[in-house]
């Protein structure tokens, strides 16, 4: 199916959702299913471990590619947290899009991810 025109979408829903990283860096996020648009207007990671630091890495994979980096092994210390990107520089996934993740230490970062599912369906 081709991606959405813009001027046709039939339905705009604000959602966010988070996740717990793992050490499986292409761990999938979010996908964009068939009709649909995904706009990403930010993504948040938190560092929830106290003692130590660890690094995450974003990706994208377009449908049928491979994982492209948007953030790759970015420190991220201990009761901190890191903008990877917000609505200033939201990025779009088209249909068959994933947004991917992970980190050096396993549950030691959370991300948050707040986007919106433009629908032409």
């Amino acid at each position: 199916m081709a991606n959405p025109n813009l001027v046709n979408v039939t339905s705009i829903t604000g959602e966010s959702i988070q996740a717990a990283l793992t050490t499986t860096l292409t761990t999938e996020l979010l996908a964009a299913a068939s009709d649909t648009l995904v706009k990403v207007n930010s993504i948040i990671v938190a560092n929830i471990d106290g003692t130590n630091a660890a690094d995450a890495s974003i990706f994208i994979t377009k449908s049928g590619g491979s994982p492209v980096a948007i953030a790759s092994t970015v420190s991220v210390p201990a009761d901190a947290t890191l903008v990877v990107i917000d609505k200033n520089s939201a990025l779009y996934l088209e249909e068959g899009d994933n947004l991917e993740g992970g980190t050096s230490a396993d549950n030691d970062l959370v991300v948050t991810v707040n986007f919106e599912i433009l629908n032409d369906a």
